[in-house]
């Protein structure tokens, strides 16, 4: 696999971007590897980075983007919070890679069994954890409509919910990236990864 050169990434397409981590998931699941030397890629980008794809995921240990998707260095944006919550500094994130970065694709992808999704649910309090959890009380309300305990289906309902809320947030509080999708320049797609099965499967919204 070569790495990416700004005159390569400039030849990749939104589509082409997707094509890519559909691609890398199925090797994963599969437990095959695309063929990379590491050292040669921590040289290769010492003197800048030009990755195709920006992914907003969980923290959760099991949901690591780059192995997910079988990317190597300097090929994609890992930007990782607890529950895939978006706030200002994860929006500059986001709109740092695609505007002046040249990213194709930005993947908002939430994952089964999430802690911090389960946390909301539970009404969980503590620290500064409160705020981050509050970010998914909408999410939560619309599934749970007044119920006070929720089951195991309607919490993973939630996780979904919550990846679709927060491209709308994307979209509604970022008119730069609103603009570049709009104009073709990018996808803005979100997704569910299964920590049962390793299975990325990606949103229609």
């Amino acid at each position: 696999m070569r790495t990416l050169t700004k005159e390569l990434q400039a030849t990749i397409t939104p589509k082409d971007a997707h094509k890519i981590l559909v691609e890398g998931n199925l090797r994963f699941i599969k437990n095959l590897k695309a063929d990379r030397n590491h050292k040669e890629q921590v040289l290769a980008t010492s003197d800048g980075q030009f990755p195709f794809a920006v992914i907003l995921s969980c923290m959760d240990s099991r949901v690591p983007a780059e192995l997910v998707f079988d990317q190597g260095i300097g090929d994609i944006f890992s930007v990782r919070v607890a529950g895939n919550i978006i706030n200002e500094d994860v929006l500059g994130s986001m709109e740092y890679a695609c505007k002046e970065i040249g990213s194709k694709i930005l993947v908002v992808m939430g994952h089964t069994n999430c802690g911090a999704v389960t946390a909301a649910c539970n009404h969980y309090e503590m620290g500064n954890i409160t705020t981050l959890l509050s970010k998914i009380k909408p999410s939560v309300l619309e599934v749970s409509k007044g119920k006070e305990k929720l089951s195991i289906s309607e919490i993973e309902k939630v996780s979904h919910l919550n990846v679709i809320h927060a491209i709308e947030r994307i979209r509604d509080e970022s008119p730069i990236l609103a603009a570049l999708e709009v104009k073709g320049s990018i996808e803005i797609v979100g997704a569910m990864y299964s920590v049962e099965t390793g299975k990325v499967t990606f949103l229609n919204n």
